[in-house]
């Protein structure tokens, strides 16, 4: 490694990403399953829009909802994936800082917005399971415009500081980032500096978002599970859960890894750097796969779209 990796500086102008330390002999391998999930989140993201455009039937809140979700989860995985597989594939290590900087805005703003689709979705379970003759009413196309653009502010506003905090730190030691990704306190974790307000921060991110998502979400499952084991019959119980069973599925693929890979932060200091990286990428690479199968297969009306779509072009 050069030496202007390691001499003092100021202002880099460049961070070196390791990829995934200890495995660097072994990326060309470990980036086929990695290419294989962004290949999948983007086909089946752009199939999600491609069927709910085409299909006016789809047109109502609960699919506008998945719509932004869609482009989140393209916009996030196309942020992370195309520059790991240039390090995996061409070796090609070096990222300007304000690039770096920008791909750390994009992660954590879309990671969060993600989040606030969860809530926002919850909230559309709530009202067409409790509150069914009311729910055209209440989430009207404004109402859910009004929705999406809250969420977008929110989070572009809350993830504004991570860039410009990481960008006043003076970076003395090193440049060299030990994974594949600039998130926040990977780089400010570099700095020859008190980084505490950094650190604060991103608490309080983690909490005025993932938190108060997360108690929004519960809380709105609680009311949907009461009404259901209302329902008189058996038969009309299933078929309700049944509407909410995918988005349910998709929150827990979403935030438990989060809370795992936390519970690890802060107990797993015996495990090895490679496989703390393999395991906490899991929580940002798995949602833009997953979302669009999970919603493709269990809702049936999605399903039954791409069902004729396909039976359409083959007759």
């Amino acid at each position: 490694m050069s030496d202007s990796n390691t001499t003092n500086f100021t202002n880099p102008s460049t961070f070196i990403l390791l990829g995934i330390p200890g495995l660097e002999a072994a990326h060309v391998w470990i980036s086929i399953p990695f290419c294989t999930m962004y290949a999948i989140a983007i086909l089946g993201n752009f199939t999600i829009l491609f069927i709910v455009k085409r299909e006016p039937s789809l047109h109502g809140p609960m699919y506008y909802f998945l719509c932004m979700l869609a482009v989140t989860d393209l916009v996030l995985s196309t942020t992370i994936f195309p520059k790991m597989l240039s390090i995996f594939w061409f070796n090609s290590r070096e990222i300007n800082f304000s690039a770096c900087l920008t791909q750390m805005y994009f992660i954590h703003c879309f990671s969060a917005m993600e989040s606030g689709i969860f809530a926002a979705m919850a909230l559309d379970r709530y009202v067409a399971i409790c509150h069914p003759l009311r729910h055209s009413t209440i989430l009207t196309n404004p109402i859910v415009a009004k929705i999406g653009l809250a969420m977008v502010l929110r989070c572009g506003m809350l993830a504004l500081p991570y860039p410009f905090l990481a960008r006043q730190w003076p970076y003395c030691r090193t440049n060299i980032i030990p994974q594949h990704l600039c998130l926040h306190m990977a780089v400010v974790n570099l700095a020859c500096a008190d980084i505490r307000v950094s650190s604060y921060y991103g608490l309080f991110v983690q909490f005025s978002v993932m938190g108060l998502d997360g108690i929004f979400i519960v809380v709105s499952y609680i009311q949907i599970l009461r009404a259901i084991f209302s329902l008189p019959t058996k038969d009309a119980r299933i078929k309700t859960f049944g509407t909410c069973g995918s988005h349910l599925f998709v929150i827990l693929t979403f935030y438990v890894p989060r809370l795992f890979i936390s519970l690890l932060y802060r107990f797993g200091q015996n495990v090895a750097l490679n496989f703390h990286v393999l395991l906490s990428r899991v929580y940002l690479f798995m949602p833009p796969m997953l979302n669009p199968i999970i919603y493709g297969v269990r809702t049936k009306q999605i399903w039954d779209r791409l069902l004729q779509l396909f039976t359409h072009e083959r007759a």
